[in-house]
């Protein structure tokens, strides 16, 4: 047993400052991205999320710039985005496209400026790697309560209005007819998105945050149709490839021939791939879906 032991946890993780905050801050990471992309799919706002996601390395690389921690950057943008999105249009499914892509593309501009300045102007090693794919084994603990506070907004915006957020998404327009207010729940819905992915961004980078968002929340409702559950197995899947990610990055430290390390983030990705490549599998579907499929004319 201890040979097992020993062969899957390298020598010191238990004992490692920088795992603690890594499993920490990445566990509270992936609980907030499963519930709030749950909503995300549900809603069809999975591109919005990846909108958001691009426009945090505006936030993260103009963060660096003015020496502030990048979460508050990738918050900051992603939530000011959010409130521009809805400005221009986010009350119909073309609109709301076309007011994505066109503060998408101005991000990115400003993005490409200061990432720029952040490698010319300034002393700051390794900035665009950090923003771009993060480095959760370099997580400051200063940093924990402002994602705990984050977390908690963002989570907080779900939990309390799960019922209207349910009901617009699955109809707008009953929603409108029972008095909900359709377009101040969507507001507080990209909000959430926008906080969620500011966190993933912080452990995973910002072009792989929206792999945790969509990732665990799209593999959770393949395996049931019910929302809550859908929540529930999104954050324990994001959880599992997120605490499997940092081990197996721990480990890789030992794997030859380099022996240097592979990223956390391409292990939490891959491991999301592999649990949505799993959820297709037959015996994992519900069965009402699996008599569904086997019903002739149905889609």
């Amino acid at each position: 047993m201890s040979a097992i032991f020993g062969a899957i946890f390298a020598t010191g993780f238990f004992g490692s400052a920088p795992v603690h905050l890594a499993l920490l801050v990445g566990g509270l990471v992936a609980v907030v991205s499963g519930a709030v992309g749950t909503f995300a799919v549900l809603r069809g706002q999975s591109y919005a999320g990846h909108a958001l996601a691009d426009l945090s390395v505006t936030g993260g690389s103009g963060s660096f710039l003015i020496g502030i921690s990048p979460l508050w950057g990738f918050a900051g943008t992603g939530v000011a985005a959010a409130g521009i999105m809805d400005m221009i249009g986010i009350r119909k499914p073309r609109g709301r496209d076309l007011a994505t892509g066109i503060v998408r593309g101005a991000g990115l501009g400003l993005a490409a400026l200061f990432l720029y300045w952040d490698t010319t102007s300034t002393n700051t090693t390794g900035a665009t790697i950090t923003i771009l794919f993060g480095s959760m084994f370099t997580i400051s603990g200063s940093v924990i309560p402002a994602v705990a506070l984050l977390s908690a907004i963002a989570l907080a915006i779900i939990f309390l209005g799960y019922r209207p957020l349910l009901l617009s998404s699955v109809s707008a327009e009953l929603a409108f007819a029972r008095g909900i207010r359709v377009r101040l729940i969507g507001i507080a819905c990209l909000v959430a998105i926008a906080l969620a992915v500011a966190l993933a961004a912080l452990s995973i980078g910002t072009i792989l945050s929206t792999a945790l968002l969509v990732g665990p929340a799209a593999t959770a409702l393949r395996l049931t149709s019910r929302p809550g559950l859908a929540m529930l197995w999104a954050a324990i899947i994001g959880l599992a490839a997120t605490w499997l990610g940092v081990l197996l990055a721990y480990d890789s430290f030992t794997w030859p021939p380099q022996r240097s390390g592979w990223p956390v983030s391409f292990f939490v990705v891959t491991l999301v791939f592999v649990f949505y490549l799993l959820s297709a599998l037959p015996r994992l579907r519900p069965r009402q879906q699996r008599r569904l499929r086997r019903t002739p004319g149905r889609g």
